[in-house]
């Protein structure tokens, strides 16, 4: 991988990019140049070959990418050949429809352990994982050298769990608690406000709506 920092826009992108190289190479495609990936994709050429070089040289002038190779490259940038480990904070209705999602594994991601503080589901097994309480975190983060932390609980819990599974050694978070967290400077976050994303899609839809009775 090149020195340069690499945007997680980019790192977005590759996702996209690694999806649709997947679809070709099923229907054995064997090349495709960066102005037909970009147009599969709603980008620019130009846009992919930035986010492409970023991780070295791809493809051949005039050839283009060769999809297998391609689609093999984003996976080893992805950690696709690998398998992660993952924590589940909160079993809840959301908590338990993420256990229960079988396509993390085809994404490298395998929740080990889930938690909760009510004493009702503690001991309970959902999609062969057994809910434990909180103060079992820390411990069980180290032993099954847990890499990312999902937290589903309700806001006023969030801040707590954080701070276990970030003082245990995990590094990054998946949020979906409705606040912002205080973590260190190297714990990575991605919130996941349901009811935001809702709300914008409500004011796009009631304005496309109001401009069709209008017009």
């Amino acid at each position: 991988m090149a020195d340069k920092k690499v945007p997680e826009s980019t790192i977005s992108r590759l996702f996209i990019y690694l999806r649709e190289v997947t679809e070709l190479a099923k229907l054995n495609i064997r090349t495709i140049s960066s102005s037909e990936l970009g147009e599969r994709t709603n980008l620019s050429d130009a846009q992919v070959r930035k986010d492409l070089g970023y991780f070295g040289q791809f493809g051949v002038s005039g050839s283009g990418y060769a999809v297998k190779e391609l689609k093999e490259a984003l996976e080893k940038i992805l950690g696709r050949d690998k398998t992660l480990k993952v924590a589940l904070l909160g079993a809840g209705r959301l908590g338990a429809a993420l256990l229960s999602y079988a396509g993390f594994g085809k994404d490298g991601l395998e929740i080990v352990a889930a938690f909760d503080r009510d004493p009702r589901k503690i001991g309970k097994e959902t999609a062969g994982v057994t809910i434990q309480g909180i103060d079992r975190i820390a411990e069980e983060v180290r032993k099954n050298d847990i890499s990312i932390a999902v937290l589903a609980v309700p806001a006023g819990a969030a801040q707590e769990v954080a701070d276990v599974v970030t003082g245990a050694g995990v590094e990054c978070l998946l949020n979906f608690a409705p606040v912002s967290l205080n973590v260190p400077e190297n714990v990575k976050v991605k919130d996941v406000d349901l009811s935001r994303e809702l709300a914008i899609l409500s004011y796009f839809a009631l304005k496309n709506n109001s401009n069709g009775e209008t017009g």
